[in-house]
């Protein structure tokens, strides 16, 4: 078998500092949209920066059209009311106001309204067809207002599909926001509950891409077209990924227990950011793949800091309750690295196969964040039913350190079911 032998690196342009936010008219021009669709959280739209920003947008020349019917944890329903939406609106380019769901939500209705085709043509087999979009999509502008799931960086769109009680995704370069502005004044509104979810998917984030199975390891595509997203890691994406796992490890604390705490908040954004990149060359694997599942097949937890009336379990919560048995699990493919994510999550050196796990729980109890996965209402009957739906993440698995196996995902989560 022969083996990859290069790498690719692309990101999104970044524009980063408080008050930032106002420059989304100029970037607009910049892009050349004169009609954009607005694409907004319906809680961001009721703040006044999202006015400041509107007003931004026309007193620029660019007309705005907005759209808040945003779902958290977009669904297949919800991303097809707003490709309708965008049909209607005929904008020439997409703005996206709010967190990762807003910043997918837009991601998928410009897919199809620049693409044509059925949402399910593009999700990634074997859920969906798998289809590449046939055409360059419209300029996408990402203004994030959490600092969790680095949308506005990454190729990646991600929807709940409740009928198959499993998550999915559309993963495809065109996807990637053509211009992202990260203003920390943005997330001042977030609630604790939330910034702890959006922070500990940043922290997956950067260690399973600094913990993917290396470029190099993987069997070399028949064409460049075939060369995957997610390529494991390498020396461009590591700078990335452990700059983001170290910033997590010192400021989601801080920006979850003090709102007020602006230097926290600005670093977690940018860590979203940070990390984005970084997977989004690198690729994660394991803890996301699991995650697919455990949010999918039940919607019954009620996430602090989220709207009381929608049961689910948030993004970040699904990621971070299997990481350390998953990490427990491939600690073996490379002891060293493994030893390294977890000083750089703590700041102190630490050694052997726990140090990993005991670093990331700790931090989970410090925010608040369930340790298991019967504080979700799973038990031992579900197993089947989760390890059947992370087998679906192909696309992720492949770029683990180690090949999980039907009973090696099964081990995880069971350990998982008690905050093992």
């Amino acid at each position: 078998m022969s083996y990859e032998h290069l790498f690719t690196f692309e990101a999104t342009p970044v524009k980063f500092g408080p008050g930032a936010a106002l420059d989304a008219g100029w970037e607009l021009q910049r892009l050349g949209v004169k009609r954009a669709m607005v694409v907004m959280d319906p809680q961001v739209a009721r703040l006044e920066a999202a006015q400041q920003i509107l007003s931004a947008i026309r007193a620029a020349g660019t007309e705005a059209v907005t759209f808040t019917d945003i779902r958290v944890e977009p669904t297949l329903a919800s991303l097809e009311t707003a490709a309708a939406a965008a049909r209607d609106a005929r904008p020439d380019g997409f703005v996206a106001l709010g967190g990762g769901s807003t910043i997918d939500t837009a991601k998928v209705a410009n897919l199809m309204v620049s693409c044509g085709g059925q949402i399910m043509d593009y999700v990634n087999p074997p859920v969906g067809g798998g289809r590449p979009p046939p055409s360059p999509l419209r300029p996408l502008l990402a203004l994030p207002t959490t600092s969790g799931s680095g949308s506005e960086a990454t190729t990646v769109a991600i929807l709940d599909l409740p009928d198959l009680g499993v998550k999915s995704g559309i993963s495809h370069r065109s996807l990637r926001p053509a211009q992202a502005i990260v203003d920390p004044q943005l997330s001042a509104s977030a609630p604790a509950g939330v910034t702890a979810a959006a922070g500990l998917d940043v922290v997956c984030h950067a260690i399973e891409s600094y913990l993917s199975r290396p470029y190099h390891t993987r069997p070399r595509p028949a064409s460049p077209a075939e060369r995957p997203p997610y390529q494991g890691s390498n020396p461009v994406a590591d700078v990335w990924s452990a700059w983001a796992t170290e910033r997590g490890g010192r400021f989601l604390r801080r920006a979850v227990h003090d709102p007020d705490d602006t230097e926290a908040r600005g670093m977690m954004m940018l860590s979203a950011t940070m990390a984005g990149v970084g997977f989004g060359s690198a690729g994660v694997h394991i803890p996301h793949a699991c995650a697919y599942p455990v949010a999918g097949l039940r919607h019954e937890y009620r996430a602090p800091g989220y709207a009381p009336d929608h049961a689910f379990v948030p993004h970040g919560l699904s990621v971070i309750v299997t990481a350390p048995a998953a990490f427990r699990w491939t600690y073996d493919a490379d002891p060293a690295r493994h030893e390294h994510a977890a000083q750089l999550l703590t700041g102190q050196p630490v050694t052997g196969r726990e140090a990993l796990p005991e670093a990331l729980r700790a931090l989970m109890r410090d925010v608040g964040a369930p340790l298991s996965l019967r504080e979700f209402g799973y038990s031992e009957a579900d197993l089947p039913a989760l390890v059947g739906g992370a087998l679906k993440q192909q696309r992720l698995l492949a770029v683990a350190p180690r090949t999980p196996t039907e009973a090696d995902l099964e081990g995880i989560l069971r350990a998982a079911l008690d905050g093992a």
